[in-house]
């Protein structure tokens, strides 16, 4: 019978279940029992057709064995996984079945994988109806990502019970893929998105640069290698000397994300505001981007990472990548936090600060005219997002970092 490879320590961890090599179902061991019976009966009776049945069932189960094992041979088996995944929202797997067997086909195949299925709320799992010989079958299935983070799939278990349901064989294997799943993403009020862009803009939502071509700015000394198409001939004329025309490209608002994800002690709840404040920061930089806002990142993830402000959909996957592999934090509070952002905080650059607590008095003093600041403790600023209502953040953490239950 099937045996649970891990035992879960608590109700949210996911139940893995591996099969023996081989096994009987309940309903081959009731064939065994009325086989056996029939043996018995024959020997008592001395009744040839009673040995001819006999011997008929032990044949079936031979061929049950011997099938079996001829479904898994020379099947090779690949899955493809999205480039990313997010906390709560479904992601599809496909598994390939290449049956390279010359005659025989594949039949009631199921595929079960060992390693990775904590980031999901049921062991991924796939089965195969049927794949002709020298064919290959694709089989999608859906799962439900439950934690963030860097999840790497290797081994896996083949397994069938073809033709008769009495015996079954599986057999174990291994490819090893990783799937990155981010954190929740939720919706973001307008005044938030209103409440940083407002730092940095009065009126519009988009600033002049130099070095563009979008709007005239001024005029310049013409150098040599300069393109010629902007010489500004009238001035030229007035001046004596070669003047050219210097323009200006419109950029988008830049918002630089600083992270506070220092525990202050491990508990579960703890934990679960931590991985709000996370969510949250990832909900922003993901709407942010989406809006063509330049955006920048500021954590810890066992070094200071410091992400200067881009945009662009590459911009965004990393950004979400750091967010979703961030390791347990409990060395490096605030304090030591803002002196990073301080680095890549420039003028005309608007800060925002996600914290699981507050600022003290004397530092939000001396912050709060340059940063907005969010909590994941305050009731108005979590409404400001709106997460899926089936999003545990106490079990949105990797399954390292997951807080030892008091026995």
């Amino acid at each position: 019978m099937a045996t649970e490879f891990r035992i879960p320590i608590d109700r949210s961890a996911t139940v893995v279940r591996r099969k023996p090599s081989l096994d009987f179902s309940v309903t081959g061991l009731v064939y065994c029992s009325m086989m056996m019976f029939m043996g018995l009966a024959a020997i008592n009776s001395q009744a040839n057709l009673l040995f001819g049945v006999f011997g008929l069932m032990i044949g079936i189960l031979v061929i049950s064995g011997v099938v079996s094992r001829l479904v898994l041979r020379k099947l090779a088996i690949r899955r493809t996984l999205p480039e990313n995944a997010e906390v709560g929202v479904t992601v599809t797997f496909v598994y390939q079945f290449e049956n390279r067997k010359r005659y025989w086909p594949s039949v009631s195949v199921t595929i079960a994988e060992l390693d990775g299925a904590e980031g999901f709320t049921k062991q991924p799992q796939s089965y195969m109806l049927h794949a002709a010989a020298q064919h290959t079958a694709s089989v999608p299935t859906e799962l439900l990502p439950k934690r963030r983070g860097l999840h790497e799939l290797d081994r896996y278990q083949v397994s069938t019970s073809f033709p008769f349901g009495f015996i079954k064989r599986a057999i174990e294997r291994a490819q090893k893929d990783s799937l990155v799943i981010f954190p929740p993403l939720g919706t973001v009020d307008r005044r938030l998105m209103q409440m940083c862009k407002s730092a940095e803009n009065t009126g519009s939502m988009m600033r002049p640069k130099h070095g563009g071509m979008d709007e005239f700015y001024g005029v310049k000394e013409y150098r040599r290698g300069e393109n010629p198409r902007f010489i500004y001939w009238r001035r030229s004329t007035r001046a004596g000397a070669l003047v050219s025309k210097e323009m200006t490209q419109v950029s988008p608002p830049r918002l630089v994300l600083v992270v506070d994800t220092h525990l202050k002690d491990e508990t579960a709840e703890s934990f679960s505001d931590v991985e709000r404040t996370i969510a949250m920061a990832a909900s922003v930089a993901s709407h942010a981007i989406k809006e063509g806002l330049l955006v920048g990142l500021v954590v810890w993830s066992n070094e200071w990472i410091i992400v200067p402000p881009d945009r662009g959909k590459r911009h965004r996957v990393d950004l979400l990548a750091v967010l979703a592999r961030l390791p347990k934090n409990t060395a490096h509070p605030m304090a030591s936090l803002l002196p990073q952002a301080q680095k890549v905080i420039e003028d005309a650059t608007t800060g925002v600060v996600f914290t699981s607590g507050t600022l003290a008095q004397s530092l939000g003093d001396r912050v709060r005219s340059t940063l907005v600041v969010v909590s994941s403790r305050s009731p108005q600023h979590r409404a400001w997002f709106g997460f899926d209502k089936d999003i545990d953040f106490q079990t949105c953490m990797p399954a390292d970092q997951q807080p030892k239950l008091k026995h």
